[in-house]
């Protein structure tokens, strides 16, 4: 007797996700993040769309930077919400600059910069640097998140610090309260972070609903990387490049001054056409690299001695390091100075790492010790019980008040 055939269960093969074309559905695809049943996220959504001009140039702003933060944060596995952060932290400004000294487009101020091994020299800011900065602040979230395993509060936090985030808390565990993200007391510019980024998520997730047209962004790498092997004036790199100003600057946002040392510098950031040119170009480009270079003054100098020493103009010496008037140049300061055409060494790792300014008054020494013996010579006398004798001046002070 034949034994009948095996059943063989088919197999179901499933079809792989569909890859975003869209960078902007991409983003939609990683929203995990729970809503805020607060009103003050509809407040928000209505602040966007009143200002539909403003929200265009800013997620217009955003293109050469958003495909570099979502990778980023794909490979870490945190919520694509956190790319639109910096669309609340500065409007996709690297260059921009808040009252408290916080720089970049995730708003460093320069202590939690430090702590995230975020270079601020006389060189660069790596607070504004796009690869540095979203590192950091992608390391400084998922820390927060660690801290309070709640993403509302460690945004809470990003925004106000975590000391202030914990004793809100600790607060009212204390008072029997809840400590969810609306129930903590905090600032106003606080309670207002969250509803705002959980606004701009609700409009990009449904634009057509808000009646937003949002600017089409590949869903690809907008920038190439290209080593930094020697010391290069800005403009060479340009020349190079093939690239306007106004788009290198944006890709390269951390450069202090008309030089790009390369002991500090990895690499720039250039489109992917432009990045082929300036590699091409560079092979055939006869030098030279830089004209300028760093100099460490030897002792306490005026500008116009620096500036002899140098063999510089002292205009232009005061000008590319932004030296004031009436002031003294520190010993050990680094000042950018033009290169002597035979010199061929590159600025050291030390000084492109450290290389800080430090000035003094010009006449503050003289200054300061006279009014310290005027005023040993006036508390002496007071502690004696004797009368002080009043200057000349004084005196004709004393006799116009009288009259």
């Amino acid at each position: 007797m034949a034994l009948p055939e095996p059943v063989v269960a088919p197999v179901v093969v499933e079809a792989p996700a569909p890859v975003a074309v869209d960078l902007w559905e991409r983003i939609r695809q990683g929203f995990v993040m729970p809503e805020l049943q607060a009103p003050l996220v509809a407040q928000h959504e209505k602040a966007y769309i009143r200002s539909r001009d403003a929200l265009a140039r800013m997620t217009a702003r955003s293109e050469p930077y958003l495909f570099h933060i979502v990778e980023e944060i794909e490979k870490r596995g945190m919520p694509t919400e956190l790319a639109l952060l910096p669309f609340v932290e500065s409007a996709f400004n690297p260059q921009a600059v808040s009252v408290a000294k916080a720089a970049g487009m995730w708003q460093f101020i320069p202590s939690t910069g430090r702590s995230f091994d975020l270079k601020q020299n006389i060189f660069r800011d790596d607070r504004r640097n796009v690869l540095a900065s979203t590192r950091a602040a992608l390391d400084y979230l998922s820390q927060l998140h660690g801290m309070f395993d709640d993403w509302h509060l460690a945004l809470a936090a990003y925004n106000w610090g975590e000391g202030s985030v914990r004793r809100a808390i600790n607060a009212n565990r204390k008072a029997g309260r809840p400590t969810d993200f609306m129930s903590l007391r905090m600032p106003r510019e606080t309670r207002n972070y969250v509803p705002k980024l959980l606004a701009l998520k609700n409009i990009i997730n449904q634009p057509d609903t808000y009646q937003v047209a949002l600017p089409a962004i590949a869903n690809h790498p907008f920038f190439d990387t290209v080593p930094v092997e020697r010391d290069m004036d800005v403009d060479v790199a340009i020349r190079l490049a093939e690239v306007s100003e106004d788009l290198f600057r944006r890709l390269n946002p951390q450069m202090n001054k008309p030089v790009i040392l390369a002991a500090g510098t990895e690499h720039l950031l250039l489109p992917f056409d432009n990045a082929e040119r300036f590699r091409a170009n560079l092979a055939n480009h006869p030098g030279p690299w830089a004209s300028w270079t760093a100099w460490v003054a030897p002792s306490t100098l005026t500008p116009a001695q620096a500036a002899e020493l140098v063999n510089m103009d002292e205009t232009a010496l005061r000008e590319v390091n932004r030296i004031p008037a009436r002031v003294k140049i520190k010993e050990g300061s680094t000042l950018l100075v033009v290169r002597a055409h035979d010199q061929q060494a590159d600025v050291s790792a030390h000084v492109a790492d450290s290389g800080t300014m430090a000035l003094s008054p010009e006449y503050a020494v003289r200054t300061a010790k006279g009014k310290r013996k005027a005023g040993v010579r006036l508390a002496s006398a007071a502690h004696r019980g004797k009368p002080v004798r009043a200057t000349a001046r004084a005196r004709a002070g004393v006799k116009v008040a009288m009259r």
